[in-house]
């Protein structure tokens, strides 16, 4: 809301020692906060000058320029050497806009005038082969909206408005200083200069007198004759005739300034009204040409179908949704938001029916998205304008016509409908002491929502609040709260930092996800965050079967996109996109992780209970919205593309293996201290003979890591092999020992055994492996190195070569004890898994 200083101060009677910034700076503790301070920066000789003649002149560079002579006044000079007709006082003055004419009225910026908009002070410099002696001004450069007349460049005044040496400064209000501020969608009363002179006089402790208390409102039956079908739309809607009206008049300077200064262009007399009545007092209104409404006006919904075009000259169809305005010949507006072009007023227009109304914010709101049609009369319906206030509005425009268009406000006014009545709010008195931590007592309070408007009534020891009709904000106790706290002042409310507990830190938890992260990191993973939400097609890229569990999805009762409806069972959907992306942009390599939570929708989902915001939920309300959500664990994925090993001048580098992806968990599972088994294993996304399962030692799997099946990593763009893995964090977490288990350390000599075993293809090497370490107590790590297949070993089998660490804790191992151990990994390996020793 752009509010104009010098308009704001005939409102309230503010102190004149009080500046622009400190009005400011309290209207903004105030909760109006201020975006910026416009105009007010203008210095120097800026002026009304006359264009006495245009020479226009062709440059090399394909541009023509106009070498022109400019009256302004008592800033002429004697002669303009070279200047068409250089024997009359004047100015001359190069310019490179096509807008003005001989005759026409501009704004001239004279030698030493300094514009904010520029930057720079103007000065007398040569160019294009004269003196140019000022600047002729657009109003980009005077920092003012653009209208029809400069739209194309130069600012050009109304005929008649000034006279040549006027300071263009003072006739344009461009020493006037306008606050910008920032309305938050509840304080709809603020989009006034009515409810910003409430706030500031409320702000600085003076009286406030309402503008509205200055209307003279008509008295009995009249106006246009109006028929609302739809009271819950409309609950009032008001009329008031003018006839009469000067079709050539034009809005005073002081109008014009006004809005102009208020964001809002100038277009003739009655539209100007309209306008400067909506920015006073906050209700927007609409004039109708009378001679161009026939019948009563009615108010209804529309019909599918209908259409109507609008002041913009664009044709829209209309909805049952859509509330709209009729009369005998069809619509002829669209409620709230745009007025119809069949009832447009004119530059013949002399009687015009001024409307004036409340009508559904929420309707209106709907309409106004519905036909991308926003408007500054649809900002304020929406947020809910003063229902109290339309006829007061419609008197104040019919008055303000009479009285500048030399009208006649006819008799009496159409009044339609009922005001919606406020409903008291009752609290404690002590309520905004004990909220706010201020010292703000129930005198000072009471004051307060008085001065508001508001009706107050107290047993001594509550408050029975009764908000004013343009305070929709004020519904629940802790509002009153804010607004007496407003009064008192944002800066007074104590600071005081809570004060934390002695020896917490970060939880058990928080200590083991960091150090999972760091792992991740220095296997030579970047992590990524990708976005949750996923579609069905996201899910058929992965190959998942129709009967998979992750196939049931979280779906969002209002997602941001229709094709991705749902949040995400598994991270591998945002992971493989997040690859795919880096891939098409170049990258050979890509190495990614992510620690996020995934969301499992149960087969049955139960329905969330909606409790009321009066109460703090019980223990069993809280524990059924907990039974209502789905679960929601927390998974580590990666995925690796590229070379895990990169090429060099040492030497070529390797590829990415289904190894790679299971060495990272194992790093993580190690840093967990957590002991897991790998076993084969067939889920999609993987390749069937490339996955394994990582199971705990209870027999819990918690997640797979291998290569994704090629189908997989084809649909999503990926080259060559491409390794992944996803583990569930949560259940990795709850299994870790509270303390890592103490190593056992042995000062005596280690002895080493290698054994190569003969076993079925289908045979693990993980699982032989694990055979192996728990045949003897002497053995203290096995380690597979080597797999071989050829020619030497029958078809259907391979060779697994394990490499033996004996050692005992309290001895020197004899051969007695090295024989022991290796015929009983030998034994077990034959009885577990049929192995044969090479």
């Amino acid at each position: 809301m752009k509010v104009p200083v010098e308009w704001l101060r005939t409102l309230v009677d503010l102190p004149a020692e009080v500046t622009t910034e400190q009005l400011a700076d309290r209207l903004t503790m105030y909760d109006l906060k201020l975006e910026e301070i416009i105009g007010g920066g203008i210095s120097g000789p800026l002026t009304v000058g006359r264009v006495l003649a245009i020479s226009p002149e062709e440059q090399k560079n394909g541009k023509t320029i106009n070498w022109c002579r400019v009256d302004v006044g008592a800033q002429n000079v004697a002669s303009v050497p070279d200047a068409p007709g250089d024997d009359v006082a004047s100015r001359g003055i190069v310019c490179g806009a096509h807008n003005f004419a001989v005759g026409d009225l501009v704004v001239v910026s004279l030698p030493g005038t300094f514009l904010p908009e520029l930057g720079f002070e103007i000065g007398s410099r040569k160019t294009y082969g004269h003196v140019s002696d000022g600047m002729i001004c657009s109003t980009k450069e005077l920092g003012l909206p653009d209208d029809e007349s400069s739209a194309a460049g130069i600012l050009v005044l109304a005929p008649g408005s000034a006279e040549p040496g006027d300071s263009a400064t003072e006739l344009l209000g461009l020493a006037d200083q306008t606050l910008d501020l920032e309305v938050n969608p509840d304080r709809a009363y603020a989009l006034s200069l009515r409810g910003v002179a409430r706030d500031t006089a409320l702000a600085f402790d003076l009286p406030f007198s309402d503008p509205v208390d200055a209307v003279t409102l008509p008295v009995g039956e009249g106006g246009y004759p109006v028929r609302v079908e739809d009271p819950e739309g409309c609950p009032v809607f008001t009329t008031v005739v003018v006839t009469g009206i000067d079709p050539t008049r034009t809005a005073p300077d002081w109008m014009v300034r006004r809005i102009t200064q208020a964001g809002m262009r100038s277009i003739s007399l009655t539209v100007d009204v309209s306008n400067y009545v909506m920015l006073e007092l906050g209700q927007p209104n609409h004039c109708y040409d009378r001679a161009k409404v026939s019948g009563d006006i009615v108010v209804r919904r529309a019909t599918a179908g209908e259409t109507v075009t609008t002041l913009d000259d664009v044709k829209r169809t209309l909805t049952p949704e859509d509330l709209v305005i009729v009369d005998d010949s069809g619509i002829i507006g669209l409620a709230g938001v745009m007025g119809g072009a069949s009832t447009e007023i004119g530059p013949e227009t002399t009687d015009v029916v001024v409307e004036a109304a409340f009508w559904d914010p929420v309707t209106i709101f709907r309409g106004e998205r519905r036909h991308k049609l926003p408007s500054e009369a649809a900002k304020r319906y929406e947020r809910g304008v003063d229902p109290a206030l339309t006829l007061a509005g419609a008197a104040r425009v019919a008055q303000l016509l009479a009285e500048l268009g030399g009208g006649t406000v006819e008799p009496g006014a159409a009044h339609v409908g009922t005001v919606p009545a406020s409903v008291p709010v009752t609290f404690p008195v002590d309520l905004p002491a004990r909220v706010s931590g201020v010292d703000i007592t129930p005198a000072f309070a009471q004051d307060v929502y008085e001065r508001n408007g508001c009706i107050v009534a107290t047993d001594g020891a509550t408050f029975t609040v009764t908000p004013p009709t343009w305070r929709f904000d004020l519904n629940d106790p802790n509002d009153f709260v804010e607004e007496a706290l407003r009064s008192a002042g944002y800066d007074t409310v104590p600071s005081v930092l809570p004060t934390p507990t002695g020896g917490r830190g970060l939880s058990r938890n928080q200590v083991l996800r960091r150090r999972v992260g760091h792992v991740l990191a220095g296997a030579g993973l970047t992590e990524v965050m990708t976005l949750p939400f996923v579609g069905a097609a996201d899910l058929d890229r992965l190959g998942l079967p129709a009967d998979d569990e992750r196939r049931r999805q979280v779906i969002l009762a209002n997602p941001l996109s229709a094709e991705e409806p749902g949040l995400t069972p598994t991270l591998l959907v945002g992971l493989l996109r997040a690859a795919s992306l880096n891939v098409s942009r170049g990258h050979d390599v890509v190495e990614i992780s992510e620690i996020a939570r995934v969301f499992l929708a149960a087969a049955e989902p139960v329905g969330a209970p909606i409790y009321g915001v009066d109460r703090r939920p019980t223990d069993a309300e809280i524990a059924a919205l907990d039974a209502a959500l789905p679960h929601q664990p927390q998974h580590v994925g990666l995925v690796l593309v590229g070379e895990r090993e990169r090429s060099g001048w040492d030497g070529a580098g390797r590829a990415v293996a289904w190894s790679d992806a299971l060495a990272v968990v194992r790093r993580v599972t190690q840093v967990l201290h957590v002991e897991v088994e790998v076993r084969a294993a067939q889920v999609a996304p993987f390749h069937p003979g490339r996955c394994a399962e990582i199971v705990l030692a209870d027999g819990t799997v918690v997640g797979h890591a291998g290569e994704l099946h090629p189908a997989v990593a084809a649909e999503h763009g990926l080259p060559g092999r491409v390794g992944a893995a996803e583990i569930d964090l949560d259940v990795l977490l709850a299994a870790s020992p509270e303390v890592g288990p103490k190593p056992a350390f042995s000062s005596f000599p280690v002895a080493k055994e290698d054994l190569a075993f003969l076993v079925a293809d289908d045979v693990a090497a993980e699982a032989l492996r694990s055979t192996l370490a728990g045949a003897s107590e002497l053995i203290e790590s096995v380690r597979l190195f080597d797999v071989y297949t050829g020619g030497q070993v029958p078809e259907g089998q391979r060779s697994l070569a394990f490499s033996l660490r004996l050692r005992a804790p309290d001895r020197t191992l004899t051969d007695a004890d090295i024989k022991s151990a290796r015929d009983a990994a030998v034994q077990a390996a034959s009885a577990q898994h049929s192995a044969t020793l090479r």
